[in-house]
């Protein structure tokens, strides 16, 4: 009898490890009332953008700025998912905002943070506000190219890890795209492009309305400092590399 259901429990269910695409939340503090108030600002025009998707709560800055102030994880489950996400796990903080965390019902989880463009640091920007990072990191699927249909806002990023992203909406200052592969933006590009992260020296960038804040290729980035010509300024556009320097230049 023993071996009988032993059979059926194998066969009703199986444990596999599994990658799936999540988006972290990087805190820069811990005053949820301050984060409350940047959350609304920051996604006021997109409420739907994330869709119930799965979030990891990364505490890794407050850790590095020694903010170990309590968290109550309670009301930053609700917070977050006020704006439709879903958290699920954190990583980086202490123990005791690990036992805070677990006691609001989420795991804690040493998952490395998303891979780095491979580009110079640009050029110092002013400090960074209050308001939470939001990185979306996505395996793009199989045909090798990452749609992203909805606006993004400042603070927001995300990145097509090995393959091409094609953005469909605005691209506003302060947020940023990143891929493996090529850059396409059919829309205003006011923030951040970033293609061939991992060294591809043959990546472009498109856009249909060019006004970017930085744009970079395997490494090597112009950003806004120095004006873009007529030429090509809020004008369709591409961008690549012309050996070691960004060439940027009119779609006709």
């Amino acid at each position: 009898m023993a071996d009988v259901s032993a059979a059926r429990t194998k066969a009703v269910f199986e444990f596999k490890s599994a990658t799936l695409p999540l988006i972290a939340v990087i805190l820069k503090t811990s005053d949820l009332d301050v984060l409350a108030e940047a959350l609304d600002a920051q996604l006021a025009d997109s409420p739907d953008f994330f869709e119930q998707e799965p979030v990891v709560i990364d505490l890794s800055l407050l850790q590095e700025s020694q903010d170990d102030g309590d968290i109550d994880f309670a009301a930053l489950r609700g917070l977050l998912a006020r704006h439709q996400t879903q958290p699920i796990a954190v990583r980086g903080g202490n123990d005791t905002q690990h036992a805070a965390a677990r006691a609001a019902g989420l795991s804690v989880a040493a998952m490395p943070a998303a891979p780095a463009p491979r580009a110079p640091a640009p050029p110092a920007e002013p400090p960074a506000s209050e308001a939470p990072q939001i990185v979306r990191e996505v395996p793009v699927p199989a045909n090798g190219t990452l749609l992203i249909d909805k606006p993004l806002r400042s603070g927001q990023q995300v990145y097509a890890r090995g393959g091409d992203v094609v953005v469909t909406a605005i691209v506003s200052f302060g947020a940023e795209v990143i891929a493996d592969g090529n850059v396409h933006v059919y829309a205003p590009l006011r923030g951040k492009a970033i293609a061939g992260a991992r060294g591809n020296t043959e990546a472009r960038i498109f856009s249909t309305c060019m006004e970017a804040q930085l744009v970079a290729v395997a490494g090597i980035y112009r950003t806004n400092e120095v004006p873009l010509p007529d030429t090509v300024l809020g004008k369709p556009a591409q961008v690549r590399l012309d050996g070691k320097k960004i060439s940027i230049d009119p779609i006709p």
